[in-house]
């Protein structure tokens, strides 16, 4: 509940700004990189957990796999500063990492690009969580969510699923699950050109500029070999005595 308070408002205004915004950036390429702000919460029974965090991420494919599933792979790590476990015994704070992140982006469609996530990291409170457990966990994460792109940002909604337990690090190990909602404010970052290739940007398209063809390139002309016919015809050429 404490959570939802969070979330709620954050929702309503990343409906308002991200539907205004006429334009759109490009969404994930290849050789692309991804800078995220993002903030989530959940509960279950009676635990709630608030989060938020910084992803960087690769976009290290072009687009695979046929039909719907078509889309890019891209390796993701999230630094979360600042989790909050809300539980009877008491509110616990905490920070954490996680190093595994396995997105799949697929195809986009107009202004939205969908993708599914599987995500791993460490949880470390100041209070065992669950109570009387450990102060270390482990999280595995899932969600399915999309990006809305924007002309200098896009923001992304999702739906994530989190697990948190020590992996027998404690005497007890019940585990926490919880399904959060998620929203982020990211942009989606080009990779490098190769070399030799140039290109034009209008209103978020870009239009390949090509190099320039033989047919304009000049060639200087190959001079006509010794004693050729032509010389003969001009006299330039003495006739060679037998």
């Amino acid at each position: 509940m404490r959570a939802s308070i969070f979330i709620i408002p954050l929702l309503l205004i990343a409906s308002c700004v991200a539907f205004a915004q006429t334009d759109q950036e490009p969404g994930p390429e290849q050789g692309g990189h991804e800078v995220e702000l993002w903030t989530g919460g959940g509960h279950s029974g009676d635990t709630g957990a608030f989060n938020a965090g910084l992803r960087y991420g690769w976009i290290l494919t072009g687009p695979h796999l046929p039909g719907l599933l078509r889309g890019r792979f891209e390796y993701a790590v999230d630094a979360v500063p600042v989790f909050f476990v809300f539980q009877p015994a008491g509110t616990a704070y905490g920070a954490g990492f996680d190093p595994l992140g396995l997105k799949w982006n697929f195809e986009r469609h107009g202004r939205f690009s969908p993708y599914l996530e599987l995500t791993g990291g460490v949880l470390f409170t100041n209070q065992n969580v669950p109570a009387d457990t450990n102060t270390v966990n482990f999280m595995d994460q899932a969600a399915l969510g999309t990006h809305i792109l924007g002309a200098k940002y896009n923001w992304s909604l999702e739906l994530r699923y989190m697990h948190i337990s020590n992996a027998g690090l404690g005497n007890l190990n019940p585990g926490v699950n919880t399904v959060q909602v998620r929203l982020g404010v990211g942009r989606f970052f080009r990779g490098s050109k190769p070399l030799g290739s140039s290109s034009r940007r209008f209103r978020g398209c870009e239009f390949p500029i090509p190099e320039p063809s033989a047919a304009f390139r000049y060639e200087p002309p190959t001079p006509a070999p010794a004693n050729s016919e032509q010389d003969r015809y001009r006299g330039n050429v003495r006739p060679q005595p037998f």
